[in-house]
């Protein structure tokens, strides 16, 4: 599974890191491997045994994600319904992430549809080439995409057009998040902030709250804004971080209904009650366009959004927790 590593602060580098000299119990790391890159957790909390206890159970419900949504392990639940179009007795995770991506469908018509995965292939394929997916490749993958087509149950998983494939990338990483900060809070742990590439947090970093950047799309090292995390979640998708041309009109976010990359926004940052809301907001919000993506977070209850298109146009919802 690629990470879609989108905010500009880590847990080591945070914006909002405790003042020297702080009377607050101490930051506890840990890191992992998932996602196909390096995941983290860090807590605060007086009793240091303690908080490598819930570093690890959280990291480990991450890995256990990863272990059974990652389309690149032919061993993971997703590879094998990949493979065969079928899938019995699928985890009750599995099924949960199934259930929201086609919730978020319905909800979005279809900007969001976890089947687009024959055309990300189609479009890396023809990139790894030194070209872009023609016409006809598009169409062909473009004939495999239904998010309506896919049919879950605790029974089994059914892809039902030969050749269908699923990715769950644009949701997997925001659950584990879920699943991570559920882990810390099960030990007790007030404070924490974890990191699967999308991020979750609650409590505080001891002198302020939790703060991380959001990277302008268009010049490295730059932040296009400051975020004060409020409890809520947050998500970051772009046009900058896997490219299939260089003018990056073509990426790894790809519009259902052509077949290719939208063409309005450079990134779209959200802040959701969870991390999964988030995660599969912040890809469909990329499809929906500016305008019709602020219109539906306005119906929602706790989303927030940053939009930033192509000529570097910056709209904020009114609830976006920027700092001043």
């Amino acid at each position: 599974m690629e990470r879609r590593r989108f905010m500009a602060a880590s847990l080591g580098t945070m914006l909002g890191a405790p003042a020297a000299g702080a009377s607050h119990a101490p930051l506890h790391h840990g890191a992992a491997l998932a996602f196909g890159t390096t995941v983290g957790v860090s807590v605060r909390h007086a009793d240091a045994g303690l908080a490598r206890l819930a570093i690890r159970d959280a990291l480990a419900s991450v890995q256990s994600v990863d272990r059974l949504m990652s389309i690149y392990d032919p061993a993971s639940e997703v590879a094998r319904l990949n493979r065969d179009g079928v899938l019995a007795r699928p985890d009750p995770h599995l099924l949960a992430v199934l259930r929201h991506a086609r919730a978020l469908s319905q909800l979005t018509a279809g900007a969001f549809d976890i089947t687009v995965q024959p055309l990300w292939q189609a479009g890396a394929h023809a990139a790894s080439a030194g070209r872009l997916a023609s016409s006809r490749e598009r169409a062909q993958a473009r004939a495999l995409v239904g998010w309506n087509l896919v049919d879950a149950s605790p029974e089994r998983v059914v892809l039902r057009k030969p050749g269908m494939r699923i990715t769950l990338n644009g949701l997997a990483q925001g659950y584990a998040a879920d699943l991570a900060l559920r882990a810390v809070r099960a030990h007790g742990v007030v404070h924490a902030l974890l990191d699967t590439g999308e991020f979750a947090a609650t409590g505080d970093a001891g002198a302020r709250p939790w703060q991380l950047g959001v990277p302008d799309p268009r010049v490295p090292g730059r932040l296009a804004a400051a975020v004060r995390l409020d409890g809520r979640c947050i998500a970051t998708s772009g046009d900058y971080e896997a490219v299939f041309s260089p003018d990056r009109l073509h990426h790894h976010i790809v519009d259902p209904a052509t077949g290719d990359s939208p063409l309005e926004l450079a990134s779209v940052t959200v802040v959701a009650p969870s991390g999964i809301e988030a995660d599969g907001l912040s890809t469909a919000f990329m499809v929906l366009g500016s305008h019709s993506a602020h219109a539906l977070a306005a119906r929602l209850p706790g989303v927030d959004l940053l939009t930033i298109d192509k000529p570097g146009r910056v709209r904020r919802s009114p609830g976006f927790p920027e700092l001043a």
